[in-house]
């Protein structure tokens, strides 16, 4: 289950702010004199903030990991919409993940870095092709305009004609390669 650490880091919060509190409450009705009583609640306060900062550090770790797992049902969002539709334009996709063109274009870019996404992107005309790598790689041929393709790096095929981008997975660039 995700998100448990911010919730259990709220209950281990609240009960170090309950045990401060009834041990201050013990303190001050034991009648103890000033300087006991302000011993009393110091130590309370000794045992007790160590409690609060673990509780404060799972609660922020678990807000950290909500946020990650929210980024990554977007970027299945994007893949199943490429996958299924063939192509996709980033402004359909912009609408569909609600997010501004710059975040999908980093969306898209790290999807590639993470060998996530084979297939081709032409950036001038926004659009993602969800192209079978090999397909790519033995025909050479663009999947936009059809021109031969020519090797730009690692894992990169580009079109010269159209500027297409095609990027393959580590299993398709090392077949093709």
């Amino acid at each position: 289950m995700r998100g448990n650490g911010r919730i259990v880091g709220l209950i281990i919060i609240a009960i170090a702010v309950l045990l401060f509190l009834g041990w201050s409450a013990t303190v001050v009705a034991s009648g103890a004199t000033g300087g006991g009583m302000v011993l009393g609640v110091f130590v309370a306060l000794l045992v007790c903030a160590p409690l609060v900062g673990i509780g404060l550090y799972l609660q922020r770790q678990g807000s950290q990991e909500n946020r990650q797992f929210a980024q990554v049902e977007q970027e299945k969002k994007l893949l199943n919409m490429v996958l299924t539709q063939g192509q996709v334009s980033i402004s359909e996709i912009v609408v569909a993940l609600q997010k501004p063109t710059d975040e999908v274009e980093e969306m898209i870019r790290n999807l590639v870095g993470k060998q996530l996404f084979s297939g081709a992107i032409n950036w001038d005309k926004g659009i993602l092709y969800s192209v079978e790598s090999q397909k790519l790689t033995d025909g050479k041929k663009c999947p936009n305009c059809g021109g031969e393709l020519a090797f730009a790096g690692k894992g990169l095929i580009e079109c010269p004609w159209c500027g297409s981008e095609v990027f393959l997975t580590k299993r398709a660039a090392a077949a093709a390669g």
